[in-house]
């Protein structure tokens, strides 16, 4: 059992202490920590790694504190759980802060059923843009992801070579097409709420340029993930042609294209925010807990597990992010209701004996039905 330092630590520990530490990861225990691993600081980078408790659980009270959502952190606090210690939370939640859980409460709050005599029309119509040869694949994702959350209508804009693939694969879909193995032309016709772009698109210079062309004309809420997003950061200036409360979807490798290296997981959320504010955006970086940045807060998703881990997933909340916004949440609450059922319905697919290893992105499709039932309960 650890408990030497709780939180509030502001250095590492030396002397004594630090010996006592090493003891303990040299012991080959299993370690619990209370409240923190020592030596491990809330706001601030490990310096040193040997001044640190490298604990299997640890028992913190109250909240879970921001150190437990960054992944450079794993090493010292494997699994965490939170301890109510009777502080106040109607006090709590009063206090100002920039970071936020999302959990089934919050999103209780921002979750709507469906009225009784609803109709297609009412749950508006979501476009999907992208694809190119080989990678066909990705769109039929998406698609697929914005009408199983609940859009009324949606379309797919692809290329030629993808129209009887997404004919076959999503028949309750419309398809337009455009050149024949690439998108050059980006002149959709359908009437539609919300497009997400940039799945599968590849960086072909007609592609680049017809994007351009796109920027500067739309006018429609915009979901931009993969290919637009490596896209804008070989572009920067065409940052200023999107829409407020566009909605990025970048992993880190296309995050770090975007704003450039960090050097800590702490930089890294400085960088999210930086770049929420700037832009007035909506980024969201995926990862175990997906952070959302938004006028500078950032919300920790607490659903999910390594079976999202594979090729595709980010397709699928793209899909669930647009067809949302198209259901007229806002930008912001499609967000968070997207990040929290696609982590959830990876959730569920584990607990009914599906493996994090034999998991795909299409599976997500099986057990979203349930996670919303969830919400209803």
């Amino acid at each position: 059992i650890d408990a030497i330092f709780g939180n509030g630590l502001t250095k590492p520990p030396q002397g004594f202490v630090k010996k006592c530490i090493q003891q303990i990861n040299n012991s080959k225990s299993s370690v619990i920590a209370i409240d923190m691993p020592s030596g491990l600081m809330d706001n601030n980078p490990v310096t040193k790694e040997s001044s640190v408790v490298q604990a299997l659980h640890t028992l913190t009270f109250q909240a879970p504190k921001l150190c437990m959502y960054l992944p450079l952190n794993e090493k010292y606090s494997k699994n965490w759980h939170v301890l109510d210690i009777g502080l106040d939370v109607a006090f709590l939640n009063k206090l100002e802060t920039n970071y936020y859980t999302i959990d089934k409460t919050n999103v209780l709050e921002i979750y709507r059923k469906r009225e009784k005599f609803s109709h297609k029309g009412s749950f508006g119509h979501g476009l999907i843009i992208g694809g190119s040869f080989g990678k066909i694949g990705a769109v039929v994702l998406a698609t697929k992801a914005t009408l199983k959350i609940g859009c009324g209508l949606a379309t797919a804009y692809l290329p030629k070579c993808g129209y009887e693939i997404m004919q076959s694969a999503v028949p309750e879909a419309m398809v337009e097409v455009d050149d024949e193995k690439y998108i050059q032309y980006f002149n959709y016709k359908s009437k539609v709420n919300v497009i997400g772009i940039g799945i599968g698109l590849e960086k072909h210079p007609k592609t680049v340029l017809g994007f351009t062309k796109f920027l500067k004309e739309n006018t429609k809420p915009l979901v931009i993930d993969a290919d637009a997003i490596n896209i804008l950061a070989e572009h920067e200036k065409l940052l200023n042609h999107i829409p407020v409360n566009t909605v990025f979807t970048p992993h880190p490798k296309e995050f770090q294209r975007l704003v450039g290296n960090w050097q800590n997981d702490y930089e890294k959320l400085e960088k999210m925010q930086e770049f929420s504010k700037q832009w007035s955006c909506i980024l969201i970086l995926k990862g175990h807990y997906t952070a959302i940045a938004y006028k500078g807060k950032v919300y920790f998703n607490t659903t999910g597990n390594s079976a999202l881990a594979t090729g595709g997933s980010g397709d699928v909340l793209t899909g669930y992010i647009t067809g949302l916004i198209a259901q007229n949440y806002t930008s912001l609450e499609a967000s968070i209701l997207a990040v929290y059922l696609h982590g959830l319905s990876a959730d569920i697919a584990i607990l009914e004996q599906e493996s994090r290893e034999s998991f795909m992105a299409s599976d997500n499709f099986k057990y979203l039905g349930k996670a919303f039932q969830s919400l209803q309960k």
